[in-house]
């Protein structure tokens, strides 16, 4: 297996008709309410599938979204926009990843459904990075792939949480996917992984190890500020995720300290590298510590033990056989005192190798949106009219969770230094 990730289950919603009032039938405007419902269901359907191509589901997020604009905003006489008066006429209800189907949560708010399915898009882009890392033999472009759909996921995670929660008129729920801890936790959960394609990369075409070093600190301290986000919540939920990402920070930072080594040794500094790879000993044990107890702890997500994955076990032998040659080197020529404290990780270039997410941006407005078929729908609603809205709310049910389409895991060793085949 190329690269090992957890991914926790998408967000499940309810189906949407678009019923709404008109006082005018324009052609526009009935089309505008057909397109949305079709559209809307055809990413409901290609988002369970990690197996669609990257193009198929970008084209339908794209035609919805489109359509979707209308419900935030509204063109002006003088070619400006302005707020929308559709923008609470629809009900929209979702689950959230960590909470399960039984919690589902409702708002009159195209700001939440935006939100809620942009999530779940991040989601479907991390889920087809997992799909094609599990392959067996990677080749260059499909590790271009993988760094790329991270890139996007974390670029959507980031629009949601800069763009679209501050519009938010509601208060999230606690630990829902709209709480700024759960998507903090995503964000930094994506653009990690992306370095973690970057690393396997720089590792097969050894590069500088002080830059490999460099790397991997940053990464450890991404996975560290993903666990530190879901901390306050309930570990009954977010403690088997936490665990991943408290697993991943101690396994790079075994990376970091073991090319620290190899760079400190490049520099005659012995005594300092046998300390660094000391402390990559250290960090290692402290992830299979992390790793066993991830397969234990309940919780939604991945379940695996991933200490027996090829990328967990090729680091320990590299790790040894880097002590030993410091040790030696150090016995026959450098009799160097081994430091009491490791060394400081260094920062080469805060932005060499580094990954950035891929900026999000909603496409443009759909030339459905005319100014007459905008004003054609009527968002007033009699008083019987709401007693018969309460009345099909209160008849809804729970939510079915998502079936999403399995992704068959490769068992064979990848035959590379890092583990990981990106080559």
């Amino acid at each position: 297996m190329a690269h090992w990730f957890h991914r926790n289950p998408l967000k499940a919603t309810a189906p949407q008709d678009f019923n709404l009032k008109m006082v005018s039938h324009d052609v526009e405007a009935i089309k505008i309410l057909s397109d949305l419902k079709q559209a809307r269901a055809r990413v409901l359907q290609l988002l369970p599938d990690p197996h669609h191509s990257t193009e198929q589901l970008e084209t339908a997020i794209k035609l919805y979204l489109s359509l979707t604009r209308g419900f935030l905003e509204a063109k002006t006489s003088d070619e400006g926009t302005q707020a929308s008066k559709l923008r609470h006429a629809i009900r929209f209800r979702w689950t959230h990843s960590m909470l399960g189907a039984g919690e589902p949560e409702s708002q009159h708010d195209a700001v939440f459904e935006l939100a809620n399915l942009m999530i779940n898009v991040g989601l479907w882009h991390m889920k087809h990075a997992g799909m094609i890392a599990a392959r067996d033999d990677l080749k260059m472009e499909e590790a271009k792939d993988i760094h790329t759909s991270l890139r996007k996921a974390s670029g959507i995670m980031k629009f949601v949480q800069d763009t679209l929660l501050p519009q938010l008129i509601e208060r999230p729920k606690n630990g829902s996917d709209l709480d700024v801890r759960v998507i903090a936790a995503y964000l930094n959960q994506c653009t990690a992984e992306a370095q973690e394609v970057t690393i396997a990369r720089a590792i097969e075409l050894k590069h500088n190890p002080g830059l490999i070093s460099a790397l991997a600190n940053e990464t450890t301290k991404m996975y560290t500020t993903a666990a530190d986000s879901l901390g306050t919540l309930d570990q009954k939920l977010f403690g088997h995720w936490r665990c991943y990402f408290l697993l991943k920070a101690r396994f790079y930072a075994a990376y970091a300290y073991n090319f620290a080594g190899e760079n400190l040794l490049a520099e005659d500094k012995c005594g300092e590298a046998i300390r660094a790879l000391q402390e990559s000993q250290k960090c290692f044990a402290q992830a299979v510590e992390f790793a066993k107890e991830y397969s234990k702890v309940k919780g939604p997500g991945t379940k695996a033990k991933p200490e027996q994955h090829a990328f967990f076990r090729r680091l320990a032998p590299i790790v040894k056989r880097t002590l030993e040659k410091c040790e030696r080197e150090n016995g026959l020529i450098y009799h160097q005192k081994v430091a009491y404290d490791p060394p400081e990780l260094e920062i080469k270039d805060k932005t060499f190798g580094l990954v950035s997410p891929e900026a999000f941006e909603l496409p443009t407005m759909s030339s459905l949106w005319t100014a007459v078929a905008y004003a054609s729908f009527d968002t007033a609603l009699t008083d019987k009219e709401k007693q018969k809205q309460k009345a099909a709310e209160k008849a809804e049910g729970e939510l079915k969770p998502v079936q999403e389409v399995p992704v068959k895991q490769s068992e064979t060793d990848p035959k590379t230094d890092s583990g990981c085949v990106v080559s």
